[in-house]
């Protein structure tokens, strides 16, 4: 058995420390170092995987670590893309690239002209459930997809703080599903029509943000995508896909603990929805880990690069757009950042 994957974490929050249990329970990846000015946080992670507790520049000039992630907040993304493109490490980056599609791209046109692969955090890609439905589309029973409704609804609204740096609910939370969106579809989004309002908090409006969002996206092909977001179930973490097509529709629902059904003279009952993205991931997350090793190895797999994560962002730009604007908006063409 080949010896591990000598990864890197930089940026031990909550989606850093989701990584790192990842990335312990992976066969073929070691967690060698992390980085985090909280040093709580890095703690954490060391108790969790035994990695080193290193400075961002120790772990982006250890010639042993052959890959990156990159976990820290979003305005350092860009900027940590760079350097490690600069240190010809292998790059797992969290999405968004960045909040501005122009200093995006030059960081996915920095890591090109290093010769280094860069991967985006699209775990959803990786979630069994969704990969189905893309092996079903390709095998052609459901024709020609025509229309795609997804849904993406949180259990309750980030802080406040990360309201206010999180760069909107498109860019932060929806583009998780532009993406799915494009993988589903197959072709390159083209225009976009948005509506929202701040429904669950005040504060979210007065921010600038919405809370409550219903986007319809149209492909080069003129294939329709419609997504709802809110950030607030009462009911848990509801995440469902539906594909349409020409001979037949495929759908994937919300994974629950059991299937067991009791029945009441009050109704039925299930078991409840899983609570948040970390448990309804889970496995997502482990086989994004896996798909990264394979990357770093030079192995021949497929993985939401870094022009996909340019592509989703134009499109959560078009959808910001269109809230202000009231207008359908054309989405910006990407495929000739490099």
């Amino acid at each position: 058995m080949d010896e591990p994957v000598r990864l890197g974490l930089l940026g031990a929050g909550r989606i850093g420390q989701t990584h790192a249990r990842s990335i312990a329970d992976a066969e073929d990846a070691q967690l060698a170092a992390v980085a985090d000015p909280d040093e709580a946080a890095a703690a954490s992670v060391v108790r969790m995987t035994g990695a080193r507790a290193v400075s961002a520049e120790e772990v982006l000039g250890d010639p042993a670590i052959e890959g990156i992630l990159i976990a820290a907040p979003t305005d350092l993304h860009a900027d940590l893309v760079e350097k490690a493109a600069e240190s010809r490490k292998a790059i797992f980056c969290e999405k968004p690239l960045d909040l501005d599609l122009a200093r995006a791209r030059r960081a996915v046109a920095t890591a090109s002209r290093c010769g280094v692969p860069l991967m985006v955090g699209f775990n959803r890609r990786f979630d069994p459930s969704f990969r189905r439905l893309r092996d079903e589309i390709d095998s052609g029973r459901i024709g020609t997809v025509e229309l795609v409704q997804i849904t993406s609804r949180d259990p309750a609204p980030p802080p406040m703080a990360y309201i206010e740096r999180s760069g909107g609910l498109f860019r932060d939370m929806m583009i998780h599903d532009f993406d799915m969106a494009r993988f589903l579809v197959g072709e390159a989004i083209v225009e976009v029509s948005a509506t929202g309002s701040a429904l669950i908090d005040k504060a979210i409006g007065d921010a600038g943000d919405v809370d409550t969002a219903a986007v319809t996206l149209r492909s080069a092909g003129g294939r329709l995508c419609v997504i709802s977001n809110s950030r607030r179930a009462a009911y848990g973490y509801d995440q469902r896909i539906e594909v349409h097509g020409s001979d037949g529709m495929v759908s994937a629902g919300n994974p629950v603990a059991t299937t067991v059904a009791r029945a009441y003279r009050s109704g039925f009952a299930t078991d409840p929805l899983n609570n948040f993205f970390m448990e309804r991931y889970a496995d997502a997350y482990r086989q994004e880990i896996t798909a990264f090793c394979a990357v770093v190895r030079g192995g021949d797999v497929a993985y939401p690069s870094g022009h996909d994560g340019l592509a989703a962002l134009a499109i959560a730009d078009a959808a910001a757009q269109s809230l202000v604007t009231g207008r359908t908006v054309t989405v910006t063409r990407v495929d000739s950042v490099l």
